[in-house]
């Protein structure tokens, strides 16, 4: 055996010995992560234990759905000309709901991903919830480079790989193994 087949061999020796240890590490603090950014999010959202906090409604309504000065192409909710909305209207509980539902959801999902419980599902949650902080609420380069490509990146490799050894998925089988290619 020449001298580059036996380096050759113990550089990928090398990278599957460290990949075996590394992974789960990094698959756990790539869950942690992501997920803490979404959960303060949620936590915010809230006064106490199912107590919402109603100063989001107006976080939702002129922040996100109706922001002054208006965001091109994102989704705008309100009246453009008056740049508000009639109270009691269908459309105000419809974005109400929609705060208490991001308040629950943005809570929920990380703290699956945090303990490795139907992490798949959970990522896959979190990156509905940023394709649509994206593509709506705001809708620009700068958002997209910064955060939200990394929250994206962190949640397809999660649902990916799967959440790594140190989960509850694992622990209850909830997470087949990858087959190796060997």
């Amino acid at each position: 055996m020449g001298m580059i087949k036996k380096i050759q061999q113990l550089y990928v020796q090398m990278g599957e010995q460290l990949s075996r240890f590394l992974e789960p590490i990094a698959l756990f603090f790539l869950r942690f992560m992501v997920a803490k950014v979404f959960l303060d999010s949620g936590l915010s959202k809230w006064d106490g234990f199912l107590q919402f906090n109603v100063d989001k409604y107006d976080l939702f309504k002129y922040e996100f759905f109706c922001p002054d000065p208006v965001r091109e192409g994102a989704l705008q909710l309100c009246n453009p000309q008056t740049l508000d909305y009639v109270d009691g209207s269908f459309l105000v509980k419809v974005i109400e709901t929609l705060a208490v539902v991001a308040g629950v959801v943005e809570v929920l999902l990380p703290i699956l991903l945090i303990i490795g419980l139907f992490s798949r599902f959970a990522a896959l949650g979190l990156i509905g919830m940023t394709l649509f902080i994206q593509l709506a609420v705001f809708p620009t380069l700068d958002h997209w480079i910064n955060p939200a490509s990394w929250w994206a990146v962190s949640l397809l490799v999660i649902f990916a790989r799967g959440p790594g050894f140190l989960s509850i998925d694992k622990l209850l089988g909830l997470d087949a193994k990858r087959a190796s290619a060997k």
